[in-house]
């Protein structure tokens, strides 16, 4: 029996959890997350995912504001197990921590690219054809440390942010076992610095998006739907599209070239884009068509 201490929050973080306390050789003996914290309009304090699968197993539970606290650390190295397993915690771990048991983080890219907040956005973003899990040994930098075992799936041209995440997940989940289990087969590799790219946590602001190239307008859509959205300057959100052209070159941007049944294409400088559904400030989503009526906009106009 391997016993565990986890680390996570989100979703992703409980998918991993859960998977550890279905396998029938791991003990979670304990786990940290982050604080509770305030949610929507009426800021009703939340717990994250990986608090309420670990209160259903009456797995210990620990939401330090910040894992370095002298009395934290003490606390935890009060704690006996053979791993600590940490995804999406959203905490540097001290040195202290990192010495108590072989740390191992499951990081939901190919590392070294794309270390920190948002690989799976940035996966996106690019227009990247494959993405993956590392599995590393932490060290005190931002992912940074050994890697033990990637694995790697295809990106398909459409996927959206949602299904990435959970095929992503699914993957994660397994080779954490697969690494738990097999922990003495696998050997350290150094991450290759030179090829190290970074990535921020995604704000509001990412959203904001204009007519100059469709490809990455497309890959915004697909990266950041459903939050943080994305809308334009005037404040228009852009809630269901499909890339139309990549390549054609238009002096107009914004420009309504085709009106069917049921959407709209919209000219880009670069490429074109056909949109399905929109919502304006303070009003509820609708049909592109519908907007446009309301509008009195048609052919050869802008959507701007």
């Amino acid at each position: 029996m391997q016993n565990v201490i986890f680390m996570g929050t989100p979703d992703y973080a409980q998918k991993i959890l859960q998977r550890l306390i279905d396998t029938g050789d791991i003990n979670v003996v304990a786990v940290y997350t982050q604080p509770d914290k305030p949610v929507g309009r009426k800021k009703v304090l939340t717990p994250p995912p990986v608090k309420t699968t670990a209160q259903e197993y009456n797995i210990p539970v620990y939401q330090p504001q910040k894992l370095r606290d002298e009395k934290t650390v003490e606390k935890l190295l009060t704690i006996p197990c053979d791993f600590i397993v940490v995804a999406a915690y959203g905490q540097i771990l001290p040195r202290k921590v990192l010495d108590h048991a072989p740390c191992i983080n499951l990081h939901a890219s190919i590392l070294p690219q794309y270390r920190g907040a948002s690989p799976i956005q940035q996966t996106l973003l690019h227009g990247d054809k494959i993405t993956g899990v590392t599995a590393m040994l932490m060290e005190e930098g931002l992912d940074t440390g050994d890697i033990l075992k990637i694995e790697t799936i295809a990106v398909d041209d459409d996927m959206m942010v949602e299904e990435l995440f959970e095929q992503l997940t699914e993957i994660a989940a397994a080779l954490t076992i697969d690494v738990l289990h097999n922990f003495n087969v696998y050997t350290p590799k150094k991450q290759n610095e030179a090829e190290a790219t970074h990535c921020k946590k995604i704000t509001k602001a990412d959203g904001e998006v204009s007519f100059d190239n469709a490809q990455e307008l497309y890959n915004k859509y697909r990266a950041f739907t459903p939050w943080p959205g994305i809308y334009l300057s005037s404040g228009l959100k852009l809630k269901k599209m499909k890339l139309e052209s990549a390549d054609e070159a238009h002096q107009d941007a914004g420009k309504i070239i085709t009106i069917d049944k049921e959407s709209i294409v919209v000219t880009c400088k670069q490429g074109s884009l056909r949109i399905y559904k929109v919502q304006p400030q303070s009003k509820k989503e609708m049909d592109v068509l519908s907007y446009i009526n309301g509008k009195r906009v048609t052919l050869e106009d802008t959507l701007l």
